[in-house]
């Protein structure tokens, strides 16, 4: 009788120990990159998934702009656009990575129509984007995302002025 009551206490700390180890074992899985999404908010979500979308156009776009562009400006800014958003691109992927967030990956089908067209597009797209990412770096909630943010509104910036200097010289 003695050894029955021994017996129910080893196998109720054996138990809470078996309980303890797997709720320590949630605890470190939502400590790891893929769970630290949980802390994203839903706002630094939706901005890295958009700017994700547009910086892929704006590849796809520059490269059309830089093989079919008929003004040298136009080509040599299809090609910077190439070069910055893919810079963009992959510093975006390599936090969303961190932060466990999936992004789009779907190419642009592009129709290529004139230099106009496209530069008053990158004018237009630009000037959306300016204000999307300034808002992101004033108010988004993770310090990583409102970093890329503020850091990219910079070459957005530049990006705009270029197209308005181009867009100038077009008309």
């Amino acid at each position: 009788m003695k050894t029955e009551i021994r017996i129910v206490p080893q196998l109720f700390i054996l138990a809470l120990v078996i309980g303890a180890m797997s709720l320590a074992g949630v605890v470190k899985a939502e400590t790891t990159p893929t769970g630290q999404s949980s802390s994203l908010s839903e706002k630094d979500r939706t901005f890295m998934k958009k700017a994700a979308k547009g910086g892929t156009m704006e590849v796809a776009m520059g490269n059309v702009a830089e093989k079919n562009g008929q003004s040298d400006d136009v080509k040599s800014f299809g090609k910077r656009m190439v070069t910055d958003h893919t810079k963009a691109n992959d510093e975006l992927k390599s936090i969303a990575s961190q932060k466990g967030v999936q992004l789009p990956a779907k190419e642009p089908k592009l129709k290529w129509t004139s230099d106009k067209a496209y530069i008053d597009m990158m004018v237009k797209d630009h000037e959306k984007d300016l204000a999307e990412f300034k808002e992101e770096a004033s108010s988004g909630s993770d310090p990583d995302v409102k970093k890329f943010a503020d850091d990219t509104a910079k070459v957005v910036q530049e990006h705009l002025d270029l197209a308005k200097e181009i867009q100038g010289k077009l008309k």
